[in-house]
């Protein structure tokens, strides 16, 4: 008998000094399955009021609209609707999923386990940007079998990095938001004189380049609008900025964002107060 209890070995610890592959795939899905169980709120009504976007400035005003950027209107407006979409879905998924953490008293649940500060930035981050890239993907979808307003991809390499930067940087600044705010307040304050102007304001309806100065030149240091007009230049090849700056802009703007948020979860910044 003694033998046998001699010869068992204790279960020994996992070695977490690498990538917790195992609590960040946790973490992950959990923020999926949030977004997901509640569907109909989180992925159809965006998809249904881009919808109702499309039939007021397609069908109703379009069939008047000249042509723009050498497309019809409804070709032109359609990439808009969609980034929009993308934008304020993926800051809404982690921006609304921290605040409510935070005033639930839910904060332990990933604080707890043995998470790196990269790896819950990395998990809140990709979680938004999944719902982000899923309500794009089905907008995109029924958008497409609307007449008038069909889409066809140009440089498809532009859609892709585009989107999925777009969805980085917004559920990054979600992230941000969520981390700042202490109540829901504050949150709606943040998206609707912040994030919902730079989307309104960043060409999504409209030419940059025919706005009379400064408007025109105010519109370049807007974000958001090298995120649409990357967007847009992959579906209708025609782009308002330089595409080049584009890019660049939305890479440096999607580390800038992820480091600053790694820095606050390493400080634990209104997270363990």
């Amino acid at each position: 008998m003694r033998d046998t209890a001699e010869s068992v070995i204790p279960p020994q610890p996992r070695d977490y000094r690498g990538w917790n592959w195992s609590g960040f795939i946790t973490l992950y899905q959990r923020e999926i399955r949030r977004f997901w169980k509640v569907g109909t709120q989180t992925v159809a009504a965006p998809v249904v009021t881009t919808l109702l976007y499309m039939l007021v400035f397609v069908v109703a005003v379009g069939a008047s609209r000249p042509a723009v950027g050498g497309v019809t209107f409804g070709h032109f407006v359609a990439p808009g609707l969609i980034m929009m979409a993308i934008l304020n879905n993926a800051f809404a998924n982690s921006s609304s999923s921290l605040i409510q953490a935070k005033m639930m008293g839910l904060t332990p649940d990933f604080l707890t386990p043995p998470l790196s500060a990269l790896e819950q930035v990395s998990a809140f981050a990709l979680g938004a940007a999944t719902r982000g890239v899923v309500v794009g993907a089905v907008t995109a979808a029924v958008i497409g079998v609307l007449p008038g307003a069909g889409l066809s991809v140009a440089h498809l390499w532009a859609v892709l990095y585009f989107g999925l930067t777009a969805s980085m940087i917004l559920g990054l600044a979600g992230v941000l938001a969520g981390l700042w705010a202490e109540k829901f307040d504050q949150l709606s304050a943040v998206t609707n004189f912040l994030i919902m102007p730079m989307t309104f304001l960043s060409g999504t309806f409209y030419l940059v380049d025919k706005l009379p100065e400064p408007f025109r030149s105010a519109s370049h240091f807007n974000p958001f609008f090298y995120l649409i007009d990357g967007f847009r230049y992959g579906f209708i090849g025609h782009a308002d900025g330089s595409i080049a700056i584009g890019v660049v802009t939305s890479g440096l703007l999607t580390v800038a964002l992820f480091l600053w948020c790694w820095r606050l979860f390493v400080t634990g910044y209104r997270l363990k107060s």
